[in-house]
């Protein structure tokens, strides 16, 4: 039974990011057809599935995105989240068709605290400025809002200041992912990737950030040994069993797919205290810097000792 699906509605895009996973798909493949989408949130329900999460490329520009929405809320979907780049939600009107559809989590993606970074990672000028203004409106209109971010050497160091933006404008969380390098990200690792030792304290200050002002504050794809003191922090932990719709292919459970063929274990990974929950990096980091970097973690620390709460 999955928790939640991932409806991957076409992926045109109008920004054009050094670090999507989705390489050339926009060039090669249409929109998927109304119809074909509607059978998939009918059959996710009967897996059981009661959340969705429309994606893509920029499910916003798809032209049923809202009739979609409306679908899923009549099925029974209790969560309808839209993964966006954000920049169509600084129109009001647009927000408002989509929440009257039934959408009630927003997930706009930002990754810098300026538009030099920001639109320069996306390839999108004014990306930044209108996907600000979309977080800004979806707030003024009582909606829930978290954000993702990717980590990459452009603006790792930026993190600590990107908290703080994101904080300011009362998004309920957010999450720092680190690279996946895959399609066009994977065209770009060999410059673009961050060392998690670098990247590290900066990505530990911008979770400080968002724990200090009550925000739950995550990572994604860090291995536990490189989050030592914010291993509640760690997104993997609570991440739903999700079945995935994409471009021809269905994913039945992508935690499975995920930890089988996406992430990598180490020659050192069993001696570790979190062997058994941890799932590694993304295997292409360790072909690209080897396993140095992962260290395993000594014996649980004594019984009653503090731990850090990053999602409350």
């Amino acid at each position: 039974m999955s928790g939640r699906v991932d409806l991957k509605v076409g992926f045109r895009c109008n920004n054009l990011c050094l670090f999507c996973v989705q390489g050339d798909k926009r060039l090669r493949l249409p929109a998927k057809e109304t119809a074909e989408l509607a059978r998939s949130l009918e059959e996710g329900r009967r897996e059981g599935a009661v959340g969705v999460v429309l994606t893509g490329g920029e499910p916003t520009l798809h032209r049923s995105a809202a009739e979609l929405a409306r679908l899923a809320r009549s099925l029974g979907y209790t969560l309808i989240q839209v993964q966006s780049n954000g920049r169509t939600f600084c129109y009001e009107d647009f927000c408002r068709r989509l929440i009257d559809a039934g959408v009630n989590e927003f997930a706009p993606s930002l990754h810098g605290s300026t538009p030099r970074i920001h639109d320069w990672l996306t390839g999108a000028p004014g990306a930044f400025l209108q996907t600000v203004a979309g977080i800004r409106t979806l707030k003024r209109l009582g909606q829930r809002v978290i954000t993702n971010s990717v980590i990459t050497k452009a603006n790792c160091r930026d993190l600590p200041a990107l908290a703080r933006l994101l904080v300011s404008l009362g998004v309920d969380q957010y999450q720092l992912a680190f690279m996946h390098m895959t399609g066009r990200a994977g065209e770009n690792k060999g410059w673009l990737t961050a060392r998690m030792k670098v990247a590290e304290p900066h990505v530990k200050r911008a979770l400080d950030v968002g724990l200090a002002a009550g925000i739950p504050a995550m990572t994604e794809a860090i291995p536990y040994c490189r989050m030592s003191g914010y291993e509640a922090c760690v997104a993997e932990r609570v991440i739903p069993r999700t079945r995935i719709y994409d471009a021809d292919s269905v994913i039945p459970d992508y935690t499975r797919a995920r930890i089988d063929e996406g992430k990598a274990r180490g020659p050192r990974c069993g001696e570790c205290r979190w062997n058994g929950s941890c799932e590694g990096p993304w295997r292409e980091y360790p072909e690209l810097f080897g396993w140095d970097e992962f260290v395993p973690v000594g014996p649980a620390p004594a019984a009653g000792a503090a731990e850090d709460e990053c999602a409350r």
